[in-house]
């Protein structure tokens, strides 16, 4: 299938469950950013991975995530020879147990994300630390892009935000669980083939860094 632009796929919504009353029209944006939601909490793409840097402040055992943050891949203290010391990532819980009293301070081993907005990390930082966030991020939704915008999803992943949006909008409409179902059914076979590519990309990008380690790990002759 083609890929959707934002307009295309609010038609084939309409198109497909057959309806064009006000209400349903109205939340066409909710069923299709309910559908990206979806897809992007199921798979890591690393078109939608980036970096960036912080600072963990002394005595606070809070770090700021990203206004665009998803979910986390990596979080690293970098020191003043620009070397990383990668942190582990715990539930909350195991911070808590293993920080009881947030006086017990230290260059910080493990972190775990706290809310939406925050990770927590332990010990307690006892010094600034220079921070590396490698993060998946939201990328703008389709619905701000404009009638004839087109996303990374919505171009590449076109089934998978079709029969996601249909699942959305199928229940708006309280239509029989039969056609729910198929929906649903097309839309996870729509997800597996994009968790292959996914899986995919992940394995070649780690293919060329191990090369690139290699060739610079070379003799020169």
């Amino acid at each position: 299938m083609a890929g959707f632009t934002y307009s295309s796929l609010k038609t084939a919504i309409q198109d497909y469950l057959d309806s064009s009353e006000t209400t349903f029209v109205n939340n066409l944006d909710n069923f299709i950013k309910t559908t990206e939601e979806r897809i992007l909490k199921s798979v890591q793409l690393p078109v939608f991975r980036k970096n960036v840097t912080g600072t963990l402040t002394s005595n606070n055992t809070y770090l700021s995530t990203p206004d665009d943050y998803l979910s986390s891949f990596s979080l690293a203290v970098i020191d003043g020879s620009n070397n990383y010391s990668y942190l582990l990532l715990k539930q909350v819980s195991y911070i808590r147990d293993y920080t009881p009293q947030q006086a017990t301070t230290g260059k910080p081993l493990y972190y775990a994300q706290f809310d939406e907005d925050s990770f927590i990390v332990a010990p307690t930082p006892d010094s600034n630390y220079s921070v590396e966030l490698h993060y998946y991020f939201r990328p703008n939704s389709l619905t701000t892009l404009g009638d004839s915008g087109q996303s990374w999803l919505s171009e590449n992943a076109p089934n998978a935000m079709l029969y996601g949006s249909l699942v959305e909008g199928a229940y708006f409409l309280k239509q029989d669980p039969n056609t729910i179902g198929l929906y649903e059914a097309r839309y996870q076979e729509a997800l597996a083939t994009l968790k292959l590519l996914g899986e995919f990309k992940n394995l070649r990008d780690e293919a060329r860094n191990d090369q690139v380690k290699l060739n610079a790990g070379a003799p020169n002759v």
